[in-house]
């Protein structure tokens, strides 16, 4: 993997290369950092990861990025670090960059049951009734977005769905991430993770969850993981994750960390994943 500062805008095509960058990398309270929330990028292919109250400014600030220049999105948890941008994504989309510059309509990687939720309890209220729709009634989920649909994979030892995106591979993994007293993926609300052409482990938001790190770790050359610097009943804490394997540990880079991240020093992990760089796996 090489780590690479971003030198002017960045772009959303390359030579076929995976590429990581990280628009933010900090918690839901960041000032600094930003929300963690990434672009993946490949060939002629980006998706960009979670958009949160903060994205629309990160984007521009740290990547040289205007919202009209995405055209993929996938939205992991309906927290609002991680879709509080998405109206404004939408609304862009639709009345700049749909009637303005004749660009197609945001597609967005989401699978049934995640999109009904997105919509009816988050998006719906600020989306709906901008304008009639063609049939005079209120707009719909469908207005706004273009679907590519991930399929079940499997249920067992937890949901994952999968797809193949325009030549980046994705494995969408359930992870326990909220409420607090959710005993495992299964009894959690909504939120996934996700593994990235079968090399790159990206935990998304998650309590710490052994069981999910040893599905991955053997068969991931690096990992991305959620970290809070004190004890969390939601979120992985700095002192679980330095329970794991040296040889885990040192393939793991941690994000979603707060400002304070300079005090907080993480020998035998990767690193903080940090905002502004590309990370590219060769």
């Amino acid at each position: 993997m090489r780590i690479e500062p971003l030198e002017g805008k960045l772009s959303l095509t390359n030579d076929g290369t995976l590429e990581l960058f990280f628009i933010g990398v900090g918690t839901a309270f960041a000032k600094v950092l930003y929300q963690n929330n990434f672009i993946l990028v490949k060939g002629d292919t980006h998706i960009l990861v979670d958009f949160g109250m903060t994205g629309p400014v990160a984007l521009r600030t740290v990547s040289g990025l205007d919202v009209t220049d995405i055209s993929t999105v996938l939205p992991t948890h309906s927290h609002a670090d991680h879709i509080g941008g998405m109206e404004c994504l939408a609304l862009m989309n639709r009345y700049v960059g749909t009637k303005f510059m004749n660009k197609p309509k945001l597609k967005m990687i989401v699978n049934k049951e995640y999109e009904r939720v997105l919509w009816d309890a988050s998006l719906r209220g600020g989306l709906e009734w901008n304008e009639y729709s063609s049939d005079g009634g209120a707009l719909r989920f469908e207005d706004y977005f273009d679907v590519a649909r991930p399929t079940l994979k499997t249920t067992t030892p937890r949901e994952i769905w999968e797809i193949d995106y325009n030549g980046i591979h994705l494995e969408l993994f359930r992870t326990n991430h909220v409420p607090d007293l959710s005993p495992d993926a299964r009894h959690a609300f909504i939120s996934y993770g996700m593994y990235v052409d079968q090399r790159v482990f990206i935990s998304g938001d998650t309590k710490f969850d052994p069981y999910l790190i040893d599905m991955y770790a053997d068969i991931s050359e690096y990992m991305f993981h959620d970290c809070s610097f004190i004890p969390s009943p939601v979120h992985a804490s700095l002192a679980e994750l330095n329970t794991l394997p040296d040889e885990i540990k040192q393939k793991t880079y941690l994000m979603h960390y707060p400002d304070t991240w300079e005090n907080q020093p993480v020998p035998g992990l990767g690193g903080y994943a940090k905002q502004g760089y590309r990370y590219i796996f060769d």
